[in-house]
């Protein structure tokens, strides 16, 4: 069987002098193309799915794009680019057309939707029941071939079932966010956020934005604050925050009194700048990746109160399993967040070319593959 496939290929050429480099350390001029791929014999194991819609992640654009200063590739999340080039695509929602001969919890015909992490389950953090954290994980669409295709192999594992979301496309297309929503989850969890919380979330791109929906719905925060430098992005976010600010704006007249600091923008000189208004016992969760140092001048202020920082990864856990639950249940509307749907493999490698119109028009970009729908 083929598939359509949208794929970026790399050259390699790593930064001297650095003992280990990041992707963003080691890949340059990215380039983006739609390619006809024939699918291997499944393994046992595996699914074979045929695509409905897949989400556009930050992650992804960060593959495509470039840094001007250093010609290398944006993204620093963990990705591997063979020679044959890497299909990308981490989000999405699916028909099981086949399934390996081990597969028994979900069977052709179920609609699924996906984890992007691989786990070992043997890793001391696995058996830990850490498993976002997983020692020999492998991420979907960065260092295994992912979503963006019209046919995909995925492992079984990854996968979850989404009957209860089947009545409509608004569902469906809720489906296909659930990854992203899953990483806000866990980040919110990671915070121990909770009742009366006054939360700050630097960036309302898709992470950002559900981890203010979900503060202000489900985990119960007083006020919520959203700081966004696009007025594209700050106007879907006022659905969900108390206020909305661009960033000076904020820094001169936010609030001077925050329990909870989510970073989803990659901007790490944010938590520097906001850091003194931190109450005592306050939460810091980094969310977003660019590659950039975190620098902190306000040392003794974090000793004095307390104050936490934590790297939330990943949305293993149990955060699938209640973000299915919430969507059923009409308490989180994740489709809302859903800017553009674009039609095909190959409108989506014509926007991948133009990274900026995703993160300077869009909030979350679906792609529909499936003919009927388009």
């Amino acid at each position: 069987m083929e598939s359509r496939v949208v794929v970026v290929h790399a050259d390699v050429d790593p930064l001297k002098g650095i003992a280990n480099p990041g992707p963003h350390q080691i890949y340059k001029n990215p380039r983006v193309s739609v390619e006809n791929r024939e699918l291997r014999t499944l393994r046992s194991d595996d699914v074979r799915i045929k695509m409905t819609y897949a989400g556009v992640c930050g992650t992804d654009v960060h593959l495509v794009d470039t840094n001007p200063d250093t010609g290398y590739i944006r993204c620093s999340a963990p990705a591997k680019i063979p020679k044959e080039g890497r299909v990308i695509g981490h989000e999405g929602v699916g028909q099981v057309i086949e399934v390996g001969s081990q597969v028994k919890h979900v069977k052709p015909g179920d609609y699924v939707t996906f984890e992007s992490i691989i786990v070992c389950h043997y890793c001391d953090e696995c058996r830990r029941g850490d498993f976002n954290q997983c020692r020999n994980a492998l991420l979907l669409g960065l260092e295994e071939d992912g979503l963006f295709g019209t046919v995909v192999d995925v492992p079984s594992m990854l996968t979850h079932n989404v009957a209860a979301l089947m009545k409509n496309d608004k569902g469906l297309k809720a489906a296909a966010c659930v990854e992203p929503a899953g990483v806000a989850y866990v980040a919110c969890q990671n915070t121990h956020l909770g009742a009366g919380d006054v939360v700050v979330v630097f960036g309302a791109g898709p992470i950002g934005l559900f981890s203010a929906m979900l503060s202000k719905v489900v985990f119960g925060a007083s006020r919520v604050y959203v700081v966004e430098p696009l007025a594209f992005r700050r106007n879907l976010a006022q659905k969900w925050s108390d206020e909305v600010y661009d960033v000076d704006e904020f820094l001169d007249h936010g609030p001077s009194s925050i329990d909870v600091v989510m970073e989803a923008s990659g901007h790490m000189d944010n938590v520097r700048r906001v850091f003194r208004r931190l109450n005592a016992n306050a939460r810091v969760a980094l969310l977003g990746r660019s590659g950039e140092p975190l620098v902190l001048d306000a040392v003794d202020h974090m000793i004095t109160n307390a104050v936490s920082i934590i790297g939330s990864r990943g949305h293993l856990g149990g955060a699938f399993a209640n973000i299915l639950s919430l969507c059923q249940n009409a308490r989180i509307p994740l489709d809302d967040i859903v800017t553009k749907v674009l039609r095909g493999p190959g409108e989506l490698c014509e926007l991948l070319r133009s990274p900026e119109k995703i993160l300077e028009e869009n909030c979350k970009v679906l792609v529909s593959f499936d003919e009927s729908r388009t």
